[in-house]
């Protein structure tokens, strides 16, 4: 058996990394600043374990853009290279002296805050740059070197006359990469990856009014002064302590975060965790409407405060994505460009932990204040329910604080709501109905005659209801939900049985045959029912099951049933007992007509089915009624 080594030829390195290894030209900048952070931040490590006894001062990373001579430079007052590690650090492909430092020094610069981690980000320069220079000086006491290379294999090293501590980075800008030259480009982008970097990034210079001293002149003018221009925050909320922060912390951050959105989050969730992985971070609840689509991509990931991607599915559960926020954590594992997630079982862990820290915020926020958690329960229940219905550990907790709704305002948890029906709205066989309304519009002559019986009638109107009930429905024994327009209300719910008919057995067949003359087979079925005098002539019910089929298809869960489309199918409900009714029995023929057509049309009419042609020939049919 021979074996070897094989051999790995790095001449067309440069072409690949343009190519392959960074697909996104623009997060050159993002790696560039991200290597003088670390070369900043191990110079602070090595000052504050007493390794070093130069003085760390007050250090900046410069970005300046010199269109006239096509260059961008990146400058810091970092640990700097001596001309030994620079061939040490650059001229070796994917050693990332960030690893190097990170290992020597494993027991105490575990929280540096030290990003490198590939070794291969310097060199994405070379996709927007046909030259690269490195001038830099260590913080030992060795001359300075100025590394040059054209993107190919060859480099020269020589001294260089640097003096003070650090690097800068020049990058000679491609003709078709010119776009980075320009200052509001730069701008762009340091806001975007470099927003909340832990060093402080100069980037120009902004003009800055002096405060009048209070015993100046009232026509004095104020004295304006040119201020560097510090485009990030170094200390973001997310790093500090939540007992360092009060509420209007949070709320000015959200502002930082989302300068374009005026209202206040309802409330927020604080995520601080360093076992078994790091974690950190800051999620808003907003004010959300129930389009699901709409809320989603507002949750921004970091390593280490680089802004990594606001596509955060997979770290954080599904459910969750409608909120709003910052999670940083250095363990998230990535691909070498940083661009999308890997599969790992860390993930795993992260999403749980985040499911389980919001169930217990949630939990906490309702056990506190109930009467507050109430008020905002509009603007979270969609992603309460979401939640409900795809992550079952946050099924579970949320029994706890998951509020049930009636159409009159009232909020009760399941426990609350299953003692004040359980002797009240159950079947013959004993199984509990909860009757709820989905449009309390729509539904107004439903709701107002189950509320006329002494029913409780819930408000379940977000657009995933038909999932979850479904799900509760299996979850909870012996219950059952049961829309007040369907046809189940009166075969569900314990009726007055002494309840009889003012139309005789042949009466009501005749009628009936009356009906299934005027009324299409292929739309109704027809039952007649001994109601109230006082009730609806007609009433249109839809049978339950073929209305949430439908509903699931609409909502984006028809396929999973196979059903593809459901017909139109409903009950016509017929009242023996209305006097409108009655008096249709001995009417002529076409008298009984166009009684019945009427009618229909009215209870269609209040159920929102009358539409086109049909409603404005009933519209004129009506006004020639009237004449």
């Amino acid at each position: 058996m021979a074996t070897g080594k094989i051999n790995v030829s790095v001449e067309n390195i440069f072409p690949l990394i343009k190519k392959f290894l960074y697909s996104d030209h623009e997060i050159f900048l993002r790696e560039l600043i991200s290597n003088a952070t670390d070369a900043t931040l191990k110079l602070k490590h090595l000052t504050s374990i007493g390794e070093t006894d130069v003085e760390y001062g007050k250090p900046v990373i410069e970005v300046k853009v010199d269109k006239e001579n096509q260059t961008l430079h990146i400058i810091d007052q970092g640990i700097g290279m001596t001309k030994d590690e620079v061939e040490k650090y650059i001229n070796q492909v994917a050693f990332s002296g960030a690893e190097e430092f990170l290992e020597k020094y494993k027991d105490s610069a575990k929280d540096s805050g030290i990003i490198g981690h590939f070794g291969l980000g310097f060199y994405s320069a070379f996709m927007v740059a046909n030259k690269v220079e490195i001038i830099t000086k260590s913080y030992k006491d060795e001359p300075a070197a100025h590394w040059t290379c054209e993107g190919t294999t060859d480099f020269s090293l020589e001294p260089s006359d640097k003096t003070e501590r650090g690097s800068e980075i020049i990058l000679h800008i491609n003709d078709d990469e010119k776009e980075f030259l320009e200052e509001n480009k730069i701008s762009e982008l340091l806001i975007k990856y470099n927003k909340f970097m832990p060093v402080p990034i100069k980037f120009g210079t902004k003009e800055k009014t002096l405060p009048k001293a209070e015993d100046a002149p009232e026509e004095e003018e104020a004295k304006k002064v040119t201020v560097d221009n510090i485009i990030n925050n170094p200390e973001p909320a997310w790093t500090k302590q939540p007992t360092d922060l009060e509420e209007a912390d949070y709320n000015s951050f959200y502002r930082e975060l989302y300068p374009m959105q005026f209202e206040e989050p309802l409330f927020h969730i604080h995520l601080n965790v360093d076992y078994p992985f790091n974690l950190t971070g800051i999620l808003y609840f907003p004010k959300l409407n129930n389009d699901m689509a709409m809320q989603k991509d507002k949750i921004q990931l970091y390593q280490n405060q680089v802004f990594v991607t606001d596509n955060v599915e997979g770290i954080v559960p599904e459910f969750l994505t409608m909120l709003k926020g910052v999670i940083d954590s250095p363990d998230i594992p990535l691909n070498v460009s940083r661009s999308y997630l890997q599969a790992d079982g860390a993930v795993k862990k992260i999403s749980s932990y985040i499911t389980r820290k919001v169930a217990d915020k949630l939990k906490s926020l309702f056990n506190n204040n109930r009467e507050d958690f109430e008020k905002k329960w509009d603007d979270i229940k969609v992603v309460i329910e979401y939640g409900m219905l795809t992550e079952d550990k946050f099924f579970e907790k949320a029994q706890k604080f998951t509020l049930y709704p009636t159409v009159d305002g009232e909020y009760f948890t399941y426990e609350e709501l299953e003692e004040k029906i359980k002797d009240s709205q159950t079947d013959k066989d004993g199984k509990m109905v909860i009757l709820y309304a989905s449009n309390k519009d729509e539904q107004h002559s439903y709701i107002s005659a189950a509320k006329d019986k002494g029913y409780q009638v819930l408000l379940l109107d977000t657009p995933i209801v038909p999932h979850l009930i479904q799900k509760l429905e299996t979850s909870k024994e012996n219950i059952s939900f049961v829309r007040v327009d369907s046809d189940h209300i009166d075969n569900l719910i314990k009726k007055d049985e002494n309840k009889t008919s003012k139309l005789s057995e042949e009466e009501q067949e005749k009628l009936k045959a009356d009906f299934e003359k005027v009324v299409p087979k292929e739309k109704y079925t027809i039952q007649l029912e001994a109601m109230d005098s006082t009730a609806a002539p007609l009433i249109i019910t839809q049978p339950e099951f073929m209305r949430r089929m439908k509903e699931m298809q609409q909502s984006g869960g028809g396929g999973m049933f196979g059903m593809g489309n459901m017909p139109e199918m409903y009950n016509l409900v017929v009242n023996t007992n209305n006097d409108l009714i009655s008096s249709l029995v001995g009417k002529e023929e076409a008298e009984q007509e166009r009684i019945i057509k009427q009618s229909l049309d009215l209870a269609r009419l209040s159920q929102n089915l009358l539409k086109g042609e049909e409603l404005t020939n009933f519209v004129k049919r009506s006004f020639e009624m009237i004449k």
